[in-house]
């Protein structure tokens, strides 16, 4: 659904990307400096319960994920391996900061079964990319589903924010089982899409 707004912030940060390649910072750069600046606005703040900290330094860092890709087309440096390290690094910031809300829930916010239901919306993440990455490796498609990347991201990120300002702990749980729910479906929805292209194929 979020993704219709990737145009959008790719024009906003396009005099960002040119003014960096001017520089000569390459877009391998980008991704990385982003992901480790995601990972640690997550693993350093959240654990501490400085929430709303850390869902700006994270914000502050995700839109890297825009400006490398930016940065690559401009220079015409797109290729394999740079798709392959976003998608790689992706992952690292993605579970960072479902790791970060695990800790918090292991710490200041003290709840083994909320500690548990980030660590289930972690794992996730992680099969609903691993589903489509592996489709795509034997020629089939499998994108798509209720709850794609940048739907989590925001939802968590966002509600996560709201819960510090408004002092609403209440709604990162609810966000919590609303995306391990979504993303639960999101998986068997690939999983049976990939299942009718490979008995199409029979």
């Amino acid at each position: 659904m979020l993704e219709r707004f990737r145009a959008f912030w790719t024009k906003v940060f396009s005099p960002l990307a040119r003014l960096l390649l001017r520089w000569g910072v390459s877009p391998d750069a980008v991704t990385l400096v982003g992901t480790i600046g995601v990972c640690a606005g997550a693993l350093v703040f959240f654990p501490r319960g400085q929430l709303l900290v850390g869902v700006l330094v994270i914000t502050a860092f995700v839109f890297s994920d825009l400006v490398d890709g930016h940065m690559a087309r401009l220079s015409g440096r797109s290729s394999p391996w740079g798709a392959f390290l976003d998608s790689t690094l992706d992952r690292f910031g993605d579970a960072a900061i479902f790791s970060g809300l695990a800790m918090y829930y292991v710490g200041p916010g003290d709840s083994h079964a909320l500690t548990a239901l980030a660590l289930y919306c972690l794992v996730m993440g992680s099969v609903t990319s691993y589903a489509r990455a592996r489709a795509e490796s034997l020629g089939m498609q499998a994108k798509g589903g209720i709850a794609e990347r940048a739907d989590r991201l925001v939802a968590i990120l966002v509600m996560t924010g709201l819960a510090d300002i408004f002092n609403l702990f209440v709604l990162i749980p609810v966000t919590l089982g609303v995306l391990a729910v979504a993303s639960t479906i999101t998986v068997v929805q690939r999983v049976m899409l990939v299942r009718g292209q490979a008995k199409a194929a029979v």
